[in-house]
């Protein structure tokens, strides 16, 4: 059976590893098939293209997009993108200058309880040129010790009710999936578990995503009990949504599961992978 990953970090967004890394990585784990998937940045592609040639790994080219729906942050995995396909370019473009103010906006309200130096530091993190993001606030809080490791600051600083929470208008949903899909690629509800959306606003939000032409929701992922990937697998099966799987990997120590070690998805599910030519022909 294929290993296939299809949702990870670099630094180029807020991962640990480089994109050369993490393709090493990867290919010590055992990954056949990998997305590259940083968050509404395209920029290390081409360098994990090239390693993935050496070590014999099929790299699928992949984004992350932030998305604002009915005032709640989603994300949405656009694989097989062209990464070069002007709206698509324009559209991450636009999202990470909005990025930027929001960063200013959290170091403002850590600034408020005491925390200062945050915007340095979360720079120094991201590394110079790249994109800047509440993880490596996250990261300068464990520096500073403020909380013990990135996990414990999600549970007490950035998120909306807690310090050092910026509110910020991503790009529409609709926007987000007509980008993708204008660029030749396959759009998908990352990590769906982790939204706070009841029952009926989550068969809202899949029912409007399937509408715009969303094809797939992620049913394995880091952040997702067994329970709830059985939940989504059945989700997907009822509406008619492809299935996909990924680790949603940053780092060693900062992720659920590593590259490729995730379930493998429910029977009942159709891979998103499913007509892919590099799967077909690698399997």
């Amino acid at each position: 059976m294929l290993n296939i990953d299809l949702h990870c970090h670099s630094t180029v967004s807020d991962g640990l590893l480089t994109p050369t890394q993490l393709v090493e990585h990867a290919a010590a784990r055992g990954v056949d098939i990998l997305a590259l998937t940083d968050h509404d940045d395209v920029s290390g592609l081409a360098e994990a293209r090239a390693m993935a040639a050496e070590r014999n790994i099929t790299l699928i080219n992949g984004v992350e997009i932030s998305v604002d729906w009915r005032g709640q942050t989603l994300h949405i995995v656009g694989l097989g993108i062209d990464p070069e396909h002007p709206d698509l370019a324009c559209g991450l473009s636009s999202i990470r200058n909005g990025r930027m103010v929001r960063a200013r906006n959290i170091a403002t309200q850590l600034d408020k309880i005491g925390i200062h130096g945050s915007f340095e530091g979360a720079s120094r993190n991201a590394g110079e040129g790249h994109l800047l993001g509440r993880m490596h606030f996250a990261r300068f809080l464990v520096q500073q010790g403020h909380a013990r490791d990135v996990k414990a600051v999600f549970k007490k600083y950035l998120v909306k009710g807690k310090p050092g929470y910026a509110p910020h208008q991503w790009a529409p949903l609709s926007d987000a999936v007509g980008w993708i899909r204008a660029s030749g690629g396959r759009a998908v509800i990352a990590h769906p578990g982790r939204y706070k959306l009841s029952r009926k606003a989550m068969d809202e939000l899949l029912e409007e995503f399937r509408a715009l032409g969303g094809e797939a929701i992620e049913v394995i992922t880091g952040s997702h009990t067994p329970e709830q990937s059985m939940q989504f697998a059945r989700h997907s099966q009822r509406l008619g949504l492809l299935a996909s799987r990924g680790s949603d990997f940053h780092g060693p120590g900062e992720s659920y599961f590593d590259l490729g070690r995730m379930p493998a998805l429910p029977a009942i599910c159709r891979p998103v992978w499913h007509d892919w030519n590099e799967a077909i022909q690698a399997g």
